[in-house]
């Protein structure tokens, strides 16, 4: 059997490459990874415009899968963005497309679409000054997470329950020229469900943190499987919908006050614990997704 070609952008080393590259191989494709550093444009003069990278021309591979951006410039940001464009324009499936990288790579973008669904959220406020966080601080009654509006995995992610801790926190991100990006602190914390969408399937899985709000499984909290409820499998739906998003996840965190609230949404999702927990292999799911016809999400 001839073996066509797929193309992962993002690191080729650690847990998920070789997981995806596995599950490639048993779906009889080949899988191979470039740095998106590696993007190159060419404009040809016959006006051609084509995109290659260190594994070759994005146009020869059947689809190509988004994997972890790093960070970089705003030049190189965009860049990295409209190489993807060119190649899903001249006709290669890209998952999770351009756009939908552009708006779920930013927190206060996605929570915003979220939104905008009606869907509840928790208070956040984004700012570009130290005075105006702690305006927020004092505003959001003086117990509020902060975040870095780009990034995943909780890194950079504190509580903050003291005011002269937030006037410290607030100066050095104010002297690093970064985004206040601050939300109200939901109780109880460090536990919410993850709802993992590959296509038009919803996956859930319950993760619980017994000593800190953060519920990243790599830092110790526990998960399990648990029964996709119809009102999460129509909120997934619809978001995805409206951030085209083909693979994914959406954290929807406990609330003591009030209704679950939507945390974030991933367009790059890590999948080990979760793996733990499901009765399938994820990155097989992946694969496939990645390699079917264009098909809308069902409704």
């Amino acid at each position: 059997m001839t073996r066509r070609n797929l193309l992962a952008l993002g690191p080729a080393q650690g847990w998920h490459a070789d997981q995806l590259r596995a599950a490639a191989t048993r779906h009889g494709r080949t899988l191979q990874y470039a740095d998106y550093e590696t993007l190159r444009g060419v404009i040809d003069d016959s006006g051609t415009v084509r995109v290659t990278c260190a594994a070759g021309d994005l146009s020869r591979f059947d689809a190509v899968l988004c994997r972890t951006m790093p960070m970089g410039t705003m030049e190189q940001i965009i860049f990295r963005l409209a190489s993807l464009n060119v190649a899903l324009s001249g006709g290669t499936r890209v998952i999770n497309p351009p756009k939908t990288l552009e708006i779920a790579i930013d927190k206060y973008a996605t929570l915003g679409i979220v939104a905008s669904l009606g869907i509840p959220v928790p208070v956040t406020m984004v700012v570009q000054s130290r005075a105006d966080a702690m305006d927020a601080y004092d505003s959001l009654g003086g117990d509020v997470v902060v975040k870095p509006i780009f990034g995943g995995e909780g890194r950079g992610v504190m509580r903050v329950r003291d005011r002269q801790l937030a006037w410290t926190v607030f100066s050095t991100l104010e002297q690093l020229g970064a985004i206040h990006y601050v939300q109200k602190f939901v109780r109880p914390g460090g536990q919410d469900t993850r709802l993992l969408i590959i296509g038009d399937e919803v996956h859930a899985v319950r993760r619980t943190a017994k000593n800190d709000f953060r519920t990243n499984v790599a830092e110790g909290a526990s998960c399990e499987s648990v029964e996709v409820t119809d009102d999460q499998r129509a909120m997934a739906t619809r978001v995805a919908h409206a951030i085209g998003l083909r693979i994914g996840s959406i954290d929807v965190l406990d609330n003591d006050d009030g209704p679950p609230l939507v945390l974030e949404v991933n367009g790059v999702p890590g999948w080990k614990g979760a793996q733990q927990c499901l009765q399938f292999n994820v990155a097989e799911r992946m694969i496939a997704e990645l390699i079917r016809p264009i098909r809308p999400l069902l409704a």
